[in-house]
């Protein structure tokens, strides 16, 4: 079994629970009382996906290529509408660099594997650090985790309570140290006890964007002295529940580093899950992983299709 296992589908539909029944009923009101796909059911439907958060930018690119393909392949059966809809969302994601990925659990690209986590405060960026830190633990993996937020003495409390919770090394100093250091000394022990997985927890301030980049530049800077290709991953953790407030967090944090993963938290107290859709496609980067609810079990690998299939199923 990987760390994050395909028969979790019944986990999935539970903590989307809420957006799907919010896409449906927008859908249904979309099409009420029409047999055919015309002009008035693509612009309730492009209202439907606009307040579900998919964003109107993304929204508009659905709709296009919905019209093209009521053009071309002559889809005007209302019944059809649905899987022409799930069908060029599963696609646009799979152009927009989200890739499905794969569990690499069991073989880790390199080790070790170096994951700094950026993200605001109260997103859910250490209790996400935490499921992870389990996961692969669960997998067989040795993790240690860096405690890289000085700057709030609850930061580091509660990273130092996952630690333990989970059951792995945590490496930290003084609140108010140098964040690269703390990051540097988390590499460096990892290389040392042959770790296989490191996460590097980061304060979440967005007051000042230069300091942000700096402090951040700074951490990447002094953990590649001991691992040249480190960080691995730059994870940023959005708050599902926020809608289009993510969008502007997604906004300062790729300004501020170079993210290239993303983890979508607390989808299971939302109706605004379709935001997930909308943040992959306008910032091109891949949705790693997505948090459905409070187990250590509901963190989940994204799947474009499970998700896809869940939001807007028959």
């Amino acid at each position: 079994m990987g760390i994050f296992s395909p028969d979790k589908k019944k986990n999935l539909d539970k903590g989307l629970e809420k957006t799907r029944e919010n896409v449906f009923r927008k859908l249904s009101r979309a099409v009420v009382g029409k047999s055919k796909v015309d002009d008035e059911v693509l612009d309730n439907l492009e209202e439907a996906l606009i307040t579900s958060d998919v964003g109107v930018d993304t929204t508009l690119r659905i709709i296009e290529r919905i019209e093209e393909r009521v053009s071309k392949d002559k889809y005007l059966n209302i019944n059809e509408l649905n899987v022409i809809l799930r069908e060029e969302i599963v696609d646009l994601l799979a152009e927009n660099n989200q890739e499905n990925i794969a569990d690499f659990s069991a073989s880790l690209p390199v080790q070790p594997y170096v994951i700094m986590v950026v993200g605001v405060n109260g997103v859910g960026k250490t209790t996400t650090i935490g499921k992870l830190a389990y996961h692969f633990k669960k997998a067989g993996k040795k993790v240690i985790l860096g405690a890289a937020d000085t700057f709030r003495a609850a930061a580091v409390e509660q990273i130092s309570i996952w630690a333990e919770r989970v059951e792995v090394e945590l490496v930290k100093q003084k609140m108010g140290s140098d964040p690269a250091s703390v990051a540097y000394d988390t590499v460096a022990s990892a290389v040392s006890k042959h770790a296989d997985v490191v996460i590097i927890d980061t304060a979440g301030r967005l007051h000042n964007k230069a300091n942000l980049m700096n402090e951040l530049t700074k951490i990447k800077r002094v953990m590649q002295k001991v691992i040249p290709d480190a960080p691995h991953e730059i994870l940023l953790v959005l708050d599902g529940s926020t809608g289009q407030n993510a969008f502007e967090q997604a906004r300062q944090f790729t300004a501020a580093t170079e993210v290239n993963a993303l983890a979508l938290t607390k989808l299971d107290g939302t109706a605004k899950g379709g935001v997930v859709i909308g943040i992959s496609d306008q910032f091109k980067i891949p949705v790693r992983y997505i948090g459905i609810g409070e187990k250590m079990e509901d963190l989940q690998v994204f799947n474009r299709e499970a998700f896809v299939e869940t939001l807007f199923g028959a």
